[in-house]
């Protein structure tokens, strides 16, 4: 408990007052002091004896850049008392109205905006309440330990307006056959990926022939295997690029699967699988990839200090160039926004 700057002010006051009645006689102290006295008096017992509010937190749904979730912490106390309520708030968030002079009676609700800034599981608390007496000379501060988190995807960018050609690249991948059935050997041909390449038989051929595998055609299967890997202080870039190539993906019904370091998702589709795959990318860290996982990706997304390309059979598309004429808006899928509707939208 301590004195706030009014009880000060009271208390200098009321020393002024005894000093003077020391001079004047005691009607000094009567007419001024004593009414002070009094005041003080009750307003260090109603501190005293106000009891630690009860808070209780409800959970911060995740969403996307630039979106606003509403926080809401219930108070409760025994008795009626003025307080300053105040939340801390982590970085990658803001929120101007995390601080607020109320009356706390029974079960209060202490509500307020915040607005998701930057990708990532970000910190909402601990909660402060600093309560004090009705003539607000004396308060008494609880804090609590009590913290909860938001997360934030990363932005997903329409590649809609990206080069025709590039994107014609992007849907092949999941018009490949069936991998896992293996049909028969036939000649390369100019353009054949080389992982597909029989080294062992075409050892075996004169001339250093190559023959490819040819896989048994599978006109239900759509599925690709996205893979991404980037340099330390690159992970913003590189999940905003594997989360706007999976959606584009999965909007083509593709079933697709990401792996990155030391996790993944295996190949799935719907809107719960592109939630899994979101929540994944929100907190990606930049590390790199082992060679195993680079070569049996369907689809390679790499980002370093000379930027972020895709990588697709050993043909390299910048990101900025697929994202296209629109790479400076993201796309905010609705569907996904447990805050959002039906429908999709774009959002700077």
């Amino acid at each position: 408990m301590r004195l706030t700057t009014r009880g000060w002010t009271v208390a200098a006051i009321v020393a002024f007052g005894i000093t003077m009645s020391w001079q004047y006689g005691p009607r000094a102290l009567n007419a001024v002091v004593t009414p002070l006295l009094v005041v003080l008096f009750a307003g260090v017992l109603t501190t005293v004896r106000a009891e630690r509010p009860r808070t209780r937190r409800r959970p911060v749904a995740e969403g996307f850049i630039g979106e606003r979730r509403t926080v809401t912490v219930a108070i409760e106390t025994d008795s009626s008392v003025a307080a300053t309520v105040r939340d801390d708030v982590g970085d990658g968030l803001s929120a101007p109205g995390a601080t607020a002079e109320t009356t706390l009676e029974g079960e209060t609700g202490f509500e307020y905006d915040l607005t998701l800034e930057e990708r990532g599981e970000h910190r909402i608390g601990p909660l402060s309440i600093t309560v004090s007496d009705i003539f607000g000379l004396f308060e008494r501060r609880f804090e609590y330990e009590e913290t909860t988190t938001v997360l934030v995807y990363p932005r997903v960018y329409d590649l809609r307006a990206g080069a025709s050609r590039d994107l014609e690249l992007l849907a092949d991948v999941a018009k490949r056959e069936d991998r896992e059935e293996f049909d028969h050997l036939r000649e390369y041909q100019r353009g054949d990926p080389l992982r597909d390449v029989h080294w062992k038989s075409a050892a075996k051929r004169p001339g250093d022939e190559l023959v490819v595998k040819e896989f048994a055609a599978d006109e239900t299967s759509g599925s690709a295997t996205i893979a991404a890997e980037c340099i330390p202080g690159r992970e913003d870039e590189l999940a905003g690029a594997a989360a706007s190539v999976a959606t584009y993906l999965l909007e083509l019904d593709v079933s697709v699967g990401l792996t990155v370091a030391d996790d993944g998702r295996p190949s799935s589709t719907g809107r719960d699988h592109h939630r899994s795959l979101l929540r994944l990318l929100a907190v990606v860290e930049g590390r790199e990839l082992d060679d195993r996982d680079r070569t049996e990706a369907d689809v390679l997304i790499q980002s370093d200090a000379n930027g972020t390309v895709v990588v697709i059979d050993g043909y390299e598309i910048p990101f900025d160039r697929l994202r296209g004429a629109a790479g400076d808006d993201a796309r905010v899928d609705r569907e996904t926004s447990p805050d959002g509707g039906s429908s999709r939208g774009v959002a700077a």
